[in-house]
């Protein structure tokens, strides 16, 4: 019988599962700031490494990064109106600018009150907006392609770590076209660079498509997202990608000459893909053990652990195991030079090793004073845990066959991920479904992992569309997206009997 890792299972309670794996992997903590987290060096170390080969795709698109202000003026948000009221319950507001003691106390001076209250940043389209407008006179100043790496603040009322926080990490891209037809293929485009780096770097399979109207960013003409299955069968929208259309450039004054001579206003686009992600990436591909982090966003791909015992054999072992370490350094996996950690802590090494497998590290290696007399290492595949037995899988083999092999076992790593990911997510979508009591009966006969289920539908909007959610919110459910490479609807819809357009996923939902 195999003795996992971590005192609680998936199957148990998933939730504490998720809170568990976050705290023994060393990821974050509780801040003493309701809703906002210190991220600890092995999960900045995954986030780091998210910004880094998302950022490489975002400038390979023609986007340059630039900085915004934190704080922004309330009137910018004022002037559009349906984003201010998509945002109003989760704003956070500077009214003061600074304190003074008063019966032993800190408190807003009442002299120090601002002129104009300045809102902390939520999302950024106001403010960029604002500079567009400055920026573009003529159509030979579009388009404008640039993307922010930032922090944002909304007020959220029930947090959980990375998924759902008051303060968040996140990049946020901002476009201004000349042409509806320019600004749709961006939106595309961004939606397109999000899918292929969740599935090729993080190794998360999600569905590419379109958002419906209850679902839309405030202010947009369309919303596209990627949402991917999590273990609990529950969905998360990874990332976001917006048509906005006029709105934000009638509000913004974003006008420009075009090549006629006639004033016009810019189409612009936005999309943004958070911390959030590093959520999924736990719930993706977390086991009984711990984390697994897919090989391609690890922040050390692989970790070498030195059985040390203070002896005068431990400089000899240390020197093999650097010796590992460099000839490691100068592989190439997945276009970069491979990431080894040389462990060199004061710490029990099997200790070291669990921590390391609670981390997610792919390949723990482990290297003793035999193994380093017979030109050995002891390897731990992070996908490949255990033996038939219920043993830990550790293959001693020789030092230069692993390193031989050592970027093909990352490859197969990156893979198994994705390929178990891959089949879990296809084998939980359900199709058959014609009716709203099928719908229901699905989702009560399935028990605590439901999965999806992709239906027909007529594409209702304004009372008919609000009906069809109060409906499916009764049963905790909600609209994901309508899959872009979704079969033609050939029915009626299950929700309002009308003749069905097209398919759409629902589930429930983080």
């Amino acid at each position: 019988m195999i003795k996992h890792a971590l005192s609680v299972t998936r199957e148990g309670d998933f939730a504490q599962w998720y809170q568990t794996v976050i705290t023994e992997a060393d990821m974050a903590e509780e801040s003493g700031v309701r809703g906002c987290m210190v991220i600890r060096p092995w999960g900045y170390g995954i986030w780091e490494r998210i910004q880094r080969l998302l950022d490489d795709r975002i400038k390979a698109t023609g986007h340059e990064n630039c900085y915004f202000p934190l704080f922004i003026p309330l009137s910018y948000f004022e002037k559009e109106a349906e984003h201010v009221d998509g945002f109003a319950k989760e704003m956070a507001v500077v009214t003061h600018h600074r304190l003074i003691h008063k019966d032993g106390k800190m408190i807003p001076d009442p002299e120090a009150k601002l002129e104009e209250p300045l809102v902390v940043r939520p999302t950024s389209e106001t403010v960029i907006g604002a500079a567009f407008s400055r920026w573009v006179q003529s159509w030979r100043d579009l388009p404008v392609l640039i993307n922010q790496w930032a922090n944002v603040v909304r007020w959220e009322m029930r947090t959980r770590m990375f998924l759902r926080t008051a303060e968040f990490l996140w990049q946020e891209g901002h476009t201004a076209h000349a042409s509806v037809e320019e600004a749709r293929e961006e939106t595309m485009k961004m939606l397109e660079v999000y899918r292929s780096f969740a599935e090729e770097c993080v190794a998360m399979p999600v569905i590419a498509g379109e958002k419906p109207e209850n679902e839309r960013f405030p202010g947009a003409v369309s919303t596209y997202s990627i949402e991917a299955m999590m273990q609990d069968g529950k969905a998360l929208q990874a990332g976001t990608s917006h048509f906005l259309g006029t709105t934000f450039s009638q509000a913004q004054d974003i006008k420009f000459q075009n090549s006629e001579g006639q004033q016009e206003l810019a189409q612009t686009t936005s999309w943004g893909m958070s911390t959030r992600m590093i959520g999924g990436l736990i719930m993706t591909h977390g086991d009984d053990d711990g984390l697994r982090v897919p090989p391609r966003v690890a922040p050390w791909q692989v970790v070498i652990v030195p059985m040390l015992r203070d002896n005068d054999e431990d400089a000899a072992l240390i020197d093999y195991c650097k010796g590992v370490q460099q000839a490691l350094a100068r592989q190439v996996a997945f276009g970069e030079p491979v990431r080894a950690l040389l462990d060199l802590r004061a710490a029990k090494a099997v200790t070291k090793r669990w921590g390391w497998i609670k981390k997610g590290a792919p390949l723990v290696v482990e290297v003793g004073g035999r193994d380093m007399a017979g030109g050995n290492v002891s390897v731990t595949m992070r996908t490949d845990l255990y033996r038939e037995d219920g043993k830990l899988n550790s293959a001693i083999v020789a030092r230069d066959a692993f390193l031989e092999g050592a970027v093909g076992q990352l490859e197969a790593v990156q893979k198994a991920l994705f390929d178990e990911a891959k089949a879990r997510t296809d084998a939980n979508i359900v199709r058959d479904v014609t009716d709203f009591a099928g719908l229901e009966s699905f989702f009560d006969k399935a028990g605590k992992f439901p999965g999806w289920v992709e239906v027909e539908w007529s594409k209702p909007s304004g009372a008919d569309l609000d009906k069809v959610v109060e409906r499916l919110k009764a049963l905790k459910l909600t609209f994901r997206n309508v899959p872009n490479d979704a079969a033609p609807a050939t029915g009626t819809c299950i929700f309002t009997g009308a003749p069905a357009v097209e398919r759409i996923l629902v589930a429930r939902a983080y």
